[in-house]
């Protein structure tokens, strides 16, 4: 049986497309409000983030289905959670959840790959029509299903520390997950791209023990962050790094986050007999590899594609968080909050690429 809230005020920000200047088209729309089926969760969105695949999305860079309420990063607060008693969840508890809904039961989800289950449900990708509608993080409030992870935030942690916990971080997570831990020193990896995933990867294999982390990038700028996640910055463009580069045939592990399959050749030389090579960032049509099954076989390399996560991953993601904030100047990484009413502004920020990511605060009294 549905459970029914007390009234609460819901405003999504609804994508309606690309117009025929090629902007994308936005209204704000009022929403009743939802009820909740036995294992549902209404969540008030204490603040989001604009993810670049959303960027891509708004630029028509990629096809979403609409009218739909895009975005998928945020730190909710828990208003009703019905028949959850396995989350101990409370009302007011701060937490974030999986950008994926998924039966737990198919074939993919028993494999351990439940982002990619039979009936899988993505937030921010989704019909208006399909459920409350409230699908999207970019919104006042959303629903979220009964096959959706969901991880307490611990109090110590900010919002602005967490809210990409359950994309970005979650997804290095995995990637990371895929390679050995090391003695310290022991081992060289190569992330190819210094946008937040290229940042968390930093941290995260420091944190593994590889003893040189470099990450590559043509933009200075954006390099400038790397040093204070424990990377080498690299820009392969000039060359210039602040210590000797690695010799081709000697790195263990190459990690793409750029998403420009450009690199690919170059991370091909880095990468010694026996490496891995990991693809996270190239999720667009355009992506064709230049690389050859000679080039694959004669180094015995492996190259493994990271699209997402599972369960196990968010919760690490904010356990690594709560472990390493002292650490790492995540709060560094993300604008001031603005408000969803001032989307357009946020949207125009977020292009600038000036913060790694910029947050939208839905409920301004939060």
């Amino acid at each position: 049986m549905a459970v029914g809230p007390k009234s609460v005020k819901c405003i999504g920000l609804v994508f309606h497309g690309m117009l025929n200047d090629h902007k994308p088209s936005f209204t704000l729309k009022p929403f009743n409000t939802p009820p909740t089926e036995h294992g549902e969760i209404l969540l008030k969105i204490r603040l989001c983030s604009i993810c670049g695949s959303d960027l891509h999305t708004m630029t028509g860079m990629r096809s979403e289905p609409c009218p739909s309420i895009l975005g998928h990063e945020a730190v909710g607060e828990v208003l009703i959670a019905t028949g959850r008693e396995e989350d101990s969840l409370r009302p007011g508890d701060r937490v974030t959840f999986s950008v994926a809904d998924s039966c737990q039961s198919c074939s993919r989800c028993r494999d351990g790959i439940p982002q990619k289950c039979i009936h899988l449900f993505k937030y921010g990708h989704t019909l208006l029509t399909d459920g409350t509608g409230l699908n999207g993080c970019y919104a006042t409030h959303i629903v979220l299903r009964k096959g959706t992870a969901v991880v307490k935030i611990p109090a110590d942690l900010a919002d602005s520390e967490a809210v990409s916990a359950n994309c970005a971080l979650a997804t290095m997570v995995n990637a990371v997950s895929h390679v050995t831990e090391t003695q310290a020193g022991a081992r060289t990896v190569v992330i190819q791209g210094s946008g937040l995933l290229g940042l968390y990867g930093c941290a995260l294999f420091a944190e593994k023990g590889y003893g040189h982390v470099y990450c590559t990038d043509i933009d200075n700028t954006r390099l400038e962050c790397v040093s204070k996640f424990d990377g080498i910055p690299w820009n392969t463009l000039t060359g210039d790094c602040p210590t000797s580069l690695p010799e081709e045939d000697s790195v263990d592990v190459v990690v793409e986050v750029c998403g420009d399959p450009k690199v690919i050749q170059h991370g091909v030389r880095l990468l010694r007999p026996g490496g891995t090579y990991i693809l996270v960032g190239m999720v667009t049509p355009n992506s064709h590899l230049g690389i050859t099954g000679e080039q694959i076989i004669r180094k015995c390399m492996v190259i493994r594609g990271i699209h997402n996560y599972s369960p196990r991953h968010l919760t690490e993601a904010v356990q690594f968080l709560a472990r390493t904030s002292h650490r790492y100047p995540y709060t560094s990484l993300v604008s001031q909050p603005i408000s969803l009413m001032e989307y357009e502004k946020a949207f125009s920020l977020a292009k600038t690429r000036r913060y790694q990511r910029v947050i939208m605060q839905p409920n301004m009294n939060s």
